[in-house]
């Protein structure tokens, strides 16, 4: 089986590169590594996604459904597509993208893939549309499979969960996560804008445990620039 490992690399340190100055402005407008199509539960069809990043002049961003990618895949073969039609205009970087449930300190939480190589065989168990179980199922599992396949592990909205952050961040940094999403709008408010305090909270662990910062929409319903 031929995997394209060079492509990854050269995909994954990008990726390394902008999430080392993510902060809290580069949502929604620059940045976006939280969305969801109609390949789970969100409502946008990916072609309509890719048009909304286009327009919104997103410089990259990964499409993040649960359990599977191919509303990513969808978008790749449309933005194939449009820069074959649209020679020299700017598209925004498509990094691969995955939502992933796990058990991290006996509780539920999700794991964001980044820039992994679709086709590793590592991977393909968390890309079955459905949450996987077992020993599959818990977290220090998760990430080794995701650096597997060559790409970063992200813990999405750490102060979601029935678990404080103060206890899932370290604990995620100890089995190898690579980042947290930083800067996320818990409240869903209007324009979207991180939510203060947790983003303060989440950045100073991430400091102290040497993590990346993301950002994302988490975008469910039919505009980028909002969760719902």
């Amino acid at each position: 089986m031929v995997v394209n490992l060079a492509r990854t690399t050269a995909s994954t340190e990008l990726l390394k590169q902008v999430f080392q100055n993510i902060d809290a402005q580069s949502c929604p407008r620059l940045f976006n590594f939280h969305m969801h199509t109609v390949y789970s539960d969100g409502r946008l069809q990916p072609s309509a996604l890719m048009e909304q990043a286009i327009a919104i002049g997103l410089k990259g961003l990964a499409i993040t459904d649960h359990h599977g990618i191919m509303g990513y895949q969808a978008a790749i073969a449309w933005l194939e597509d449009w820069k074959w039609n649209n020679p020299g205009a700017s598209t925004p970087y498509l990094w691969s993208g995955v939502e992933i449930n796990a058990n991290l300190l006996d509780i539920e939480v999700h794991i964001l893939a980044y820039a992994f190589t679709p086709e590793h065989p590592s991977i393909k168990p968390y890309l079955q549309r459905r949450p996987t179980t077992g020993q599959e199922y818990q977290a220090s599992n998760v990430i080794a499979a995701i650096h597997e396949a060559g790409g970063l592990a992200v813990l999405a909205h750490p102060a979601r969960y029935k678990r404080s952050l103060f206890d899932l961040i370290p604990a995620a940094s100890e089995k190898g996560i690579d980042g947290v999403e930083t800067f996320y709008a818990y409240n869903n408010p209007n324009p979207w804008k991180p939510s203060v305090v947790e983003s303060e909270q989440v950045q100073k662990l991430a400091d102290e445990y040497f993590l990346f910062n993301t950002c994302g929409t988490d975008t469910h319903g039919l505009s980028l620039l909002q969760r719902l």
